[in-house]
């Protein structure tokens, strides 16, 4: 049986090109247009916040798949670049998300070559399943590094 789920914000104009933007989940923060729109640098704006939302719910995703493909993940680090399309009439649309992730995974006894591949499968499901990389409408594109060590974490002393 399907169900759903609400999510809110809720945002206020600041005077400018600037507005002071509440997130349902509780943190609160400024933000602007891009300076190429007439905003402001330095400050949060809507295309950092739809990329940020796709990188962000694919490494929650991976960390998820990672668990139950029993990796020993040892670090994730993404960077996603959106490649943004401006139209002769000035609308724009994000044709493209690129990620680019460095995962480090330990092997434990396993062989190096089984761990990556459970990697990549567990990178697969994470794209699968990640609620921001199903609605949106452009290119998604993954390039991984992925670091298998032959020794797990270090033991703390």
């Amino acid at each position: 049986m399907s169900r759903t789920a609400t999510y809110h914000t809720t945002v206020r104009w600041t005077g400018e090109h600037r507005g002071h933007l509440v997130l349902g989940n509780g943190p609160e923060m400024e933000f602007s247009a891009p300076p190429d729109a007439q905003g402001h640098a330095g400050v949060f704006t809507p295309e950092d916040g739809f990329v940020a939302a796709a990188n962000t719910c694919v490494m929650l995703m991976f960390v998820w798949a990672a668990e139950r493909f029993k990796l020993d993940l040892l670090s994730y680090e993404c960077r996603v670049e959106g490649t943004k399309l401006i139209g002769l009439d000035r609308t724009e649309i994000f044709t493209r998300l690129r990620f680019c992730p460095v995962i480090r995974v330990g092997c434990g006894p396993d062989q190096q070559e089984i761990v990556e591949a459970r990697a990549r499968r567990a990178l697969q499901a994470a794209h699968k399943y990640s609620l921001v990389a199903n609605s949106v409408k452009s290119d998604i594109i993954i390039e991984p590094e992925i670091i298998v060590s032959e020794s797990a974490r270090p033991v703390p002393v």
